[in-house]
């Protein structure tokens, strides 16, 4: 068999290749003998490694040989492992970053979009009903059913978005409920919304007035014209009550969210969050890299790619901090790092429980090797920041959000900072919306992008396929991107997917 249509060596350096196609046990590859059936995207020994020693793919380490490893092996679970799970990476801050240097105004690429009061643009045209807990969550869900399909008759509205929380009642304030108002407020004062209203019980912990001043929704000195409409159960008289009393308040709403045109506007204006999910070893080959690519398009063009899912950048984040903007941003990436190893350990785990069992079956065997291949959605642009899970991203380049890596959990918090976009790469075959921000879907391997078209809106299979390269399918991302920004709709919205993937993360005990 041919040795280069059966396998890719990545780097001169790595012990394993990866196999490009199903590899039977005996296969002859030139002087390789397979001695273990290898699945498609799997790893195959083609250097010998010691017990105990390190095992290099991408030029990188991925892990250490828990048994002798011979050329031919198949190198998975049974052989391979995490270690003591702290390498001895060179950080070296700054030492690899390049300016970009960014195109100017007129030559920046555009896109049609909902230029807001405050200068940010969206990509879409919501009504946002927010509830501050649990408690009122029913009843904006009641409110948003009310106004399903008003959309259809409005061409620049995209409906009543009900923002619901499992959280918000009990407990005081503090971290955990600080984070749920920052996040509840990003959605409400979101460039993808152009109006909200806000339901609350009464009693919980999440109080209406600390919601709206922590969340800086409103001025504390804020006049009566000033604040968005809020609907207390408590005070207005039970459930119904206080869903027709929000509703003759939305009725009068819609049409004036509704007034709102897309005008031409500079690429500058996107944030995009990166994600990716359900991930097999083709994602650091194929699709994370045409997103890395896709993203240094975006940052020379002004725009702002926003990386998150900190723990599976763990054992990767030196390609991050070597191109930070300065040590003190390096810094902050790695005052994270060490947070997700304390809060790891201190609930009796390590950060290599994830991957998962489908990234395992797909061919990613320790965090390392899964950390390496998510990295590469980020490009080779600086870091120029980091930021607290929703915190607003204000700076314009590469920034990362402190994210968890469960996917919802992590979009939750890049939207709840301005993302008016989100890309989302998957091998296995991840079925993800995220209103208000369109989510566009990047399939890593042909076979599934064949099996799951309907939720697949880019093949990123072709770049293994030989049929395209990674900068190719990186500017088709572009360009689809800017489409999805102009108002075209992903195969995501078209299914009406996205509503339950909100999801604010909770931290810490209940009470």
């Amino acid at each position: 068999m041919n040795l280069d249509a059966a396998i890719l060596r990545l780097h001169p350096a790595d012990h394993v290749a990866v196999a490009r196609i199903d590899l039977p046990e005996g296969t002859v590859l030139g002087p390789l003998t397979v001695r273990h059936a290898i699945p498609r995207g799997h790893k195959l020994a083609i250097e010998a490694v010691a017990e105990g020693e390190v095992v290099r793919k991408y030029g990188q380490i991925i892990g250490f040989a828990t048994a002798p490893i011979a050329p031919g092996d198949w190198v998975h679970t049974h052989n391979l492992g995490f270690g003591t799970g702290e390498l001895a990476l060179d950080y070296a801050p700054c030492r690899e970053c390049r300016p970009v240097e960014v195109l100017p105004p007129e030559q920046q690429a555009t896109f049609r979009g909902y230029r807001r009061a405050d200068g940010r643009v969206g990509t879409r045209n919501f009504l946002a009903v927010v509830a501050t807990s649990n408690c009122a969550s029913a009843v904006c869900t009641a409110l948003a059913r009310r106004f399903e399909g008003a959309e259809r008759d409005l061409a620049d509205f995209d409906g009543v978005i009900a923002l619901t929380t499992k959280g918000g009642c009990g407990g005081r304030l503090g971290e955990e409920l600080v984070l749920l108002q920052r996040t509840l407020a990003g959605f409400a004062n979101h460039p993808n919304v152009g109006a909200y209203v806000v339901v609350g019980l009464g009693c919980e912990g999440n109080q209406m007035a600390d919601f709206l001043h922590t969340g800086g929704l409103i001025r504390l000195d804020a006049g009566p014209e000033e604040r968005p409409p809020t609907f207390l159960m408590q005070e207005l008289g039970g459930t119904q009550a206080t869903i027709d009393a929000a509703a003759r308040v939305i009725a009068h709403m819609i049409p004036q969210v509704a007034s709102a045109r897309r005008t031409t506007e500079s690429v500058a204006h996107l944030v995009v969050g990166l994600q990716c999910g359900g991930s097999d070893a083709l994602s650091g080959i194929t699709a994370n890299p045409a997103v890395g690519a896709m993203a240094d398009l975006l940052v020379r063009n002004g725009g702002t790619p926003v990386l998150g899912e900190t723990p599976e950048i763990y054992g990767a984040e030196h390609l991050l901090t070597r191109r930070a903007v300065s040590p003190a941003v390096a810094d902050k990436l790695l005052a994270r790092i060490a947070w997700w190893r304390e809060n790891t350990a201190r609930h009796g785990f390590t950060i290599d429980n994830n991957p998962a069992p489908g990234n395992k079956a797909g061919g990613l065997t320790t965090i390392f090797e899964k950390s390496l291949g998510a990295v590469a959605k980020a490009g080779g642009s600086p870091l120029v920041d980091v930021v607290g899970y929703a915190e607003p991203v204000l700076a314009k380049g590469l920034v990362h959000m402190d994210t968890p890596g469960y996917d919802p959990v992590s979009a939750t918090g890049q939207v709840a900072g301005g993302c008016n976009l989100i890309v989302f790469t998957t091998g296995r075959g991840s079925c993800f919306g995220f209103k208000p921000a369109p989510s566009l879907k990047v399939a890593t391997n042909t076979p599934l992008y064949e099996h799951m078209e309907a939720d697949m809106d880019v093949n990123a299979g072709v770049i293994m396929d030989g049929a395209a390269s990674v900068a190719q399918v990186g500017a088709a991302l572009f360009a689809r991107l800017l489409a999805f920004a102009g108002g075209a709709a992903s195969k995501s919205e078209a299914m009406g997917l996205g509503v339950e993937e909100f999801n604010p993360w909770i931290l810490g005990c209940t009470m």
